[in-house]
This record gives C-alpha cells, structure tokens and sequence, in this order.
C-alpha cells in the first residue's frame, strides 16, 4: 500500500510537469510487469482512484523514442488482452503512468487489431449521440449507460513522423477511443452516469 501511495503521489506531481523523459519511478514501473502484464488500478483502491482522477501529461518525443516507450505499449496490448482483463481498450492511468497513451481495439480494420495511440486528444464530434452499454476496467462489477458520439477525430503524435496526425473514427471504435480518451483526463464513465445508474 505505501509504494503504491508513493508512487501515486509521484504521478500526482509529474501531471503538473510539462512533457519530459520517463522518471525513475515510470522505468521501474513499466519494467515491473510480470509476463509483460501490468497491474490495473482500480477504484476499489483508496490510492488507485487518486491516480486514476489525476489528468495525465504528454510524452516527449524522446519519451516516445525510447525503449521504454517500446516496453509499456507492449505491456499495454499483453494487460487488456490477457485472460483477467479480455478489454477493448486501456488507458496510460489504469496501469498506473499519468501519460497520455491508450491501447484500443480496432474493430473498424481487418482482422481488430490493438493499437497504441500516444499524446491522444479527441479534437471533434460530429452528429448526435448515442446511448450504449458500457463497463471498465477500472470500475469492475459495474455497467452502465453513456451517450456517446458515433464520428470522431482523434489526434495524436504518430510515430512515424512525430507530428500530430489527426483521423476519422466511427461507429463502436469512436466510443472506445472517446471511453479511453476520459481515463486521460481523470474522467470515468461512471461520471456520466445519473444518481439511479447501474
């Protein structure tokens, strides 16, 4: 409980920082995950809920070209797809790191395939929303029912160029992007939810 409330506290201080290089304290974090799975932080836990209300910050260029980088969104991908979790998407918080990076499922291309986004925005919506069931990692044993836009534009710093790259999403994937994007910004579904929700 204390590391876990230290490194919280951490985290608390680096989402005021501007976007630097990994702490020590996210090296050992990310090279801690056994079987390349991390632990998810849930709201059960008094510490873990502090961290997952905590906005989180960008990553740096050098951030994103570094192996540790490399490191946490492979253990992104193995943690929501492992058999405890079998998610669609994750987010930098729920495994502890105040960074702006989600994991998504992409039900929208062949074959869904799990996609790392860093520095992740959603930067439009388009058309009225729509309700749909929803359920999270982070809030286990509970469901729910958000109106979620169905067309999006999600902006991110694409690893190819490290510039921002901006792109249409729709349909179920644009709620998993806009679910995941919340986590970034302290933000849980169960906020959308009224007093009688599920």
């Amino acid at each position: 409980m204390k590391k876990t409330v230290i490194l919280a506290t951490a985290c608390l201080a680096l989402a005021s920082c501007s976007p630097s290089a990994w702490t020590e304290e996210e090296i050992s974090l990310i090279g801690s995950a056994s079987d390349g799975v991390m632990r998810v932080f849930t709201v059960d836990d008094p510490a873990d809920s502090l961290l997952l209300r905590t906005p989180s910050a960008d990553l740096s260029v050098s951030a994103l070209k570094s192996p540790q980088y490399s490191a946490l969104a492979g253990r992104m991908v193995a943690t929501v797809t492992s058999p405890e979790q079998d998610g669609v998407g994750i987010a930098g918080p729920q495994v502890g790191l105040l960074r702006r990076v989600v994991a998504v499922q992409r039900f929208d291309k062949e074959g869904e395939p799990f996609e790392v986004y860093p520095n992740i925005r959603v930067s439009d919506r388009r058309g009225a929303g729509e309700l749909g069931r929803e359920g999270c990692l982070s809030v286990p044993g509970r469901r729910g029912e958000v109106l979620r836009s169905r067309d999006i534009d999600i902006t991110y710093t694409s690893l190819h160029s490290y510039q921002d790259t901006t792109e249409r999403i729709q349909g179920f994937t644009a709620v998993i992007f806009q679910h995941e994007c919340d986590h970034l910004d302290g933000i849980l579904y169960t906020d959308y939810l009224d007093a009688s929700g599920e």
